[in-house]
C-alpha cells in the first residue's frame, strides 16, 4: 500500500494548485468574453422566466390527476397510487356513485408536495392512467399548508397531458413487445 508522500515546501504553499486554478478560471472568462463580444456564445443560457426549458418526455414533474371531458377525475379511487407511494404523501377518501358507469370516485384526493419525491411510482401503479407526472416543477409556497394540493388543484384536462400519456403508452408497448 502506498502511503501519502511528504510534500515539498513549494507544494505545501499550494502555489502550483493556485496557479492552475487561476489559469482555468481565466481561460473560461476570456473564452466567454470573446463569445459575448462576437455574438457566438457557446454556453447554454436560459433567460428565466421569459424563456422556458423544454424537458424530455421522460421528465417527471408534479403529479396531477387527469380530468375527463365532463370535468370529473378519471380516478376510480382504487387506492393503488396511495399504497405505492413510498413517502405516504397521497391521501384518498373514496365515495360511491349509484347512477353512473363508475362505481367509485375520489371524494377527497390530496397530495402533500412537501413530501413528494417525484418518483413516479403512483403513475406506474395506476391502472386507469388517472394520475400522471406533469411537466410542472414550480410549486414553491410560503407555508407548509400551501404545499398540500387538493383534488381541485390537481385536476388537469387530458388534452394538456397528451405528450406524457403518449410517452407512457409508448413505454407500455415497448415493454410488452420485449416480453413477447
Amino acid at each position: 500500500m502506498k502511503r501519502a508522500e511528504k510534500l515539498t515546501w513549494v507544494e505545501r504553499l499550494y502555489i502550483p494548485m493556485i496557479a492552475q486554478g487561476v489559469w482555468v478560471t481565466s481561460a473560461h472568462f476570456f473564452r466567454n468574453l470573446l463569445g459575448f463580444i462576437t455574438g457566438r456564445r457557446r454556453d447554454f443560457v436560459v433567460q428565466y422566466p421569459e424563456e422556458r426549458v423544454d424537458y424530455a418526455d421522460a421528465f417527471r414533474g408534479m403529479p396531477c390527476l387527469v380530468q375527463l371531458a365532463n370535468g370529473k377525475p378519471k380516478c376510480v379511487a382504487c387506492g393503488l397510487c396511495e399504497f405505492a407511494c413510498p413517502t405516504d404523501c397521497i391521501t384518498i377518501v373514496a365515495g360511491e356513485l349509484v347512477d353512473d358507469n363508475i362505481e367509485r370516485y375520489p371524494e377527497q384526493f390530496d397530495i402533500d408536495m412537501s413530501r413528494c419525491m417525484f418518483c413516479g411510482l403512483c403513475e406506474e401503479a395506476c391502472p386507469e392512467e388517472a394520475i400522471v407526472m406533469s411537466r410542472e416543477v414550480e410549486i414553491a409556497a410560503f407555508t407548509r399548508e400551501d404545499t398540500l394540493f387538493h383534488k381541485e388543484q390537481l385536476l388537469v384536462p387530458e388534452r394538456l397531458l397528451k405528450r406524457r400519456l403518449g410517452f407512457l403508452r409508448a413505454e407500455y408497448d415497448r415493454v410488452h413487445a420485449a416480453a413477447e
